[in-house]
């Protein structure tokens, strides 16, 4: 092989690696600038109105900027224990349940936001939800990694005022527990999504409750984009 024949393979190897750093870097740069909004879905009943609902208000939230990605977390048929007076990020971590499936996601550092979704039961949050907000507890050490994160919530019950406004209410009260910022909805859900499951289950009938969800998720996509910075 020629001396020009190794020069040229060896500029182009170099071109190639200039070339190939700079997309990284740009890819990386991209990676960076994604918000994620992640909603978690805490019904027992895996696919069903709550996570519907969720699915709504997170389409919402993703029109808003491109820059937003969404994720949804269905809790359904998981096991999630609560807090046994433990609070430690190391002891949460070493929990065995299913915590652990969705903990990646939520250590991301893109996640910008989140929304949480529960039925009411008897006008209180499932038992799934209040495990899942003790298991939050591990972005409390060594950093309140929470604190100033947009949240917002919602709530489906079979009557139309099944308590949904409490339900947000106490998944609300418990983020500021974890520095969280509280985002409503607006219009006629200003605390925000409250659903009535009302058609055999197909949540995409109540067109008020649907609204109020998708009303939601621009909110929240909003507070994402300030939070980014």
């Amino acid at each position: 092989m020629s001396k020009e024949l190794t020069r040229r393979a060896l500029l182009a190897s170099a071109a190639l690696g200039v070339a190939g750093t700079a997309a990284a870097q740009d890819a990386a740069t991209k990676e960076a600038d994604k918000v994620l909004v992640v909603g978690v879905s805490c019904s027992p009943r895996k696919g069903m109105t709550t996570a519907t609902a969720m699915a709504a208000a997170l389409e919402a939230a993703k029109g808003v900027d491109p820059r937003i990605t969404t994720e949804l977390i269905d809790l359904g048929g998981m096991k999630i224990l609560g807090s046994d007076g433990n609070s430690s990020a190391q002891a949460v971590r070493e929990t065995d349940d299913d915590f652990i499936k969705v903990l990646p996601l939520l250590d991301s550092p893109n996640l910008c936001a989140m929304i949480i979704g529960s039925p009411s039961y008897y006008r209180s949050m499932s038992s799934l939800c209040k495990a899942f907000l003790e298991k939050l507890a591990v972005f409390r050490e060594p950093t309140m990694r929470l604190a100033d994160m947009p949240i917002g919530a919602l709530s489906v019950a079979s009557n139309r005022n099944g308590g949904q406004e409490l339900v947000i209410e106490q998944i609300l009260m418990a983020m500021l527990s974890y520095g969280a910022v509280i985002v409503g909805g607006k219009g006629k859900g200003p605390l925000g999504a409250t659903l009535w499951n009302a058609f055999d289950n197909d949540i995409t009938r109540d067109e008020l409750g649907m609204e109020s969800a998708r009303n939601l998720g621009i909110r929240v996509a909003e507070a994402a984009l300030k939070y980014k910075g």
